[in-house]
């Protein structure tokens, strides 16, 4: 299997470096790690026009929000809004973890990109995190005018367990538990927890994330193996994909979940939702935060942030 040569320096650099694999360390060893990457592994974070910390109210809690409004944007302009859950396998990641993707986006689709940051496993197990990005996206939907954002353009999206978060979103807007989305985003998502598909054997060790990490990181966030079937947890095994929102869905070959995430497509294809899939053969998982390294980052975030201003213009 070909790797792009900027992977490649990002695993001899975390090897040199001596980085434990996730899954020998506590949730709070691994918190400490994947906060302490940032610097190395993220450009700097862009300049945008307007930052703003918020609070959903929830059940569980006030749910922390981030938003963004894209560079040159009016300020009082009503824009789309992309709703953004964060990566870090239920367990890693916060605000800070994907600020700097978060604006990016916010700059290229010329949008306002609000950032989630639902409750963490195993402090908060499933449905934990699902209620709190419900919830969530429920009251960011409400203050749509004091947002200055557009209601009818709306779109779900993440990275990873964010990605699995978001593709919920979409069955539970579909089935009017939230308000309408017009467009789902979903960056080589998690969408089936049973971890039976052959990307799992392929890619066992080398990489950030390995079959082994992800078992880590779904023991920490189920509560038990039943967990597994129900829909919330694994969006794959919904009964039907069909009358969701029209979707992006970007997978990677060095990447356990590279063949759910190509599964999850052709399901939605099948189900007649239109989706565009984004194969990157050359690219591991997580290489959408590596930008300070890995350039085809940008190359990524420039064709979402298209297909986010198609869908929102359509």
């Amino acid at each position: 299997m070909i790797l792009d040569p900027d992977a490649q320096r990002v695993l001899d650099m975390m090897k040199a470096a001596g980085r434990p694999a996730f899954d020998t360390l506590s949730p709070k060893e691994a918190r400490g790690f994947f906060s302490g990457g940032r610097t190395v592994l993220q450009p700097d974070p862009p300049e945008v026009a307007q930052v703003r910390e918020l609070a959903a109210p929830a059940s569980g809690g006030p749910v922390p929000l981030r938003l963004y409004r894209g560079i040159g944007t009016a300020q009082k302009a009503v824009l789309p809004v992309l709703i953004y859950f964060h990566g870090g396998g239920w367990v890693l990641g916060d605000l800070d973890s994907h600020d700097q993707v978060c604006r990016a986006i916010a700059n290229a689709a010329d949008c306002c990109v609000i950032a989630v940051d639902y409750r963490l496993a195993p402090e908060a197990k499933f449905p934990g995190p699902i209620d709190d990005a419900a919830e969530a996206t429920r009251w960011i939907l409400s203050q749509a005018t004091e947002l200055a954002i557009d209601p009818e353009r709306v779109a779900v999206g993440g990275d990873s367990a964010g990605g699995n978060i978001a593709a919920v979103m979409a069955l539970m807007a579909r089935d009017a538990a939230l308000p309408k989305i017009a467009f789902q985003l979903l960056i080589y998502p998690v969408t089936d927890l049973g971890q039976g598909f052959a990307s799992y054997q392929r890619i066992t060790q080398g990489y950030p994330l390995v079959a082994s990490t992800m078992k880590w990181f779904i023991d920490h966030y189920l509560r038990s193996d039943a967990d597994v079937t129900d829909w919330r947890a694994s969006p794959l095994r919904a009964a039907s994909l069909a009358g969701t929102a029209p979707a992006l869905v970007l997978t990677c070959q060095h990447d356990p979940l590279c063949d759910e995430g190509v599964e999850y497509a052709h399901r939605l294809d099948r189900d007649r939702v239109p989706v565009t899939h984004l194969h990157f053969n050359d690219q591991m998982h997580g290489f959408l935060t590596m930008g300070r390294i890995i350039r085809a980052s940008d190359t990524a975030i420039s064709m979402m942030a298209l297909a986010l201003r198609r869908a929102w213009n359509a």
